[in-house]
């Protein structure tokens, strides 16, 4: 049976290398349904959120990871997220036509942002231009400039499933470079159909059997949007009872769509009476529905 919405990592041994192979159905089915656009944009947000579910395993933390390519192009954004237990969302916001070519092609002048937001302390955030070829070329610049690890990736997605494979050398690596550009020759003969076929374990010993590599198990990856009526609250609470006011005096009514997962919340005088009443009256205090 085809490992289907799991991201395996996996270590040589003997090299100071780790990688890890992804590869989302479900998920990435869901994920795109609440999206709008042409496919080669859409396909952008799988490989995005492919790449954003590895990165994240990259390191230990509790919280979410948010991979953005922003630019002025037939491409405005591209979000994907992934939390430190595997549960993705995404959106994608594009033009109804997307010029096909490099990123400069399709983003215009653009961005990469790296962003961690742990659950517990500040925001960590890294930012280089959005050039190359592809995202993986640009997600393995922002290492280079960043970290200074070597880093390769390889995204693909279709309609039915998104995929990745990342190598990267470990930052205490301190062995022969010889290693890494062996690994990374044998791992450049890939094709996408390859990637988009193969399950890890076949991968693995097709592209690197005279190799002691370490695979370890399977981590479930999962579509879950994190937004709730809570959430919403403390939102509209920001823009203050005036600007609160003035819409429903204008509408009657305050609507907000979610724009990961499509769920729509409504809030009429009384609701907003009520959350903005709270926050008066116990600050501290979280609303139960």
């Amino acid at each position: 049976m085809i490992e289907q919405d799991v991201l395996r990592r996996f270590l040589f041994e003997e090299l100071g290398i780790r990688g890890e192979w992804v590869r989302l159905t479900t998920s990435w089915q869901t994920a795109k349904q609440h999206q709008q656009g042409p496919e080669n944009a859409q396909l952008l947000l799988g490989q995005g959120l492919a790449a954003v579910v590895m990165l994240s395993a990259t390191i230990k933390f509790n919280g979410s990871m948010i991979l953005q390519a922003q630019g002025d192009g037939d491409v405005s954004a591209v979000v994907a997220q992934s939390t430190n237990d595997r549960k993705i969302r995404g959106l994608v916001r594009s033009n109804d036509s997307v010029a096909t070519g490099n990123l400069a092609d399709i983003f215009g002048q653009g961005r990469l942002v790296l962003t961690i937001e742990p659950d517990d302390g500040n925001p960590y955030q890294g930012i280089v231009p959005l050039e190359g070829t592809n995202l993986a070329a640009a997600i393995q610049a922002y290492f280079e400039q960043s970290e200074q690890l070597n880093t390769r990736l390889w995204l693909f997605a279709d309609a039915t499933q998104a995929v990745g494979l990342l190598l990267q050398e470990l930052p205490t690596q301190n062995g022969d470079a010889s290693g890494w550009e062996r690994i990374e020759i044998l791992a450049n003969t890939l094709t996408e159909q390859e990637l988009l076929s193969w399950d890890c374990e076949k991968l693995l010993y097709n592209l690197f059997n005279e190799d002691q590599i370490r695979l370890y198990d399977a981590e479930d990856v999962q579509f879950e949007c994190a937004c709730s009526r809570p959430r919403i609250e403390r939102t509209l609470r920001a823009l203050g009872a005036e600007e609160l006011d003035s819409i429903l005096k204008d509408e009657g009514k305050i609507e907000v769509g979610c724009q990961f997962c499509g769920e729509a919340y409504l809030f009429d005088a009384l609701d907003v009476n009520a959350f903005m009443s709270q926050e008066i009256l116990s600050p501290s205090s979280k609303t139960k529905h």
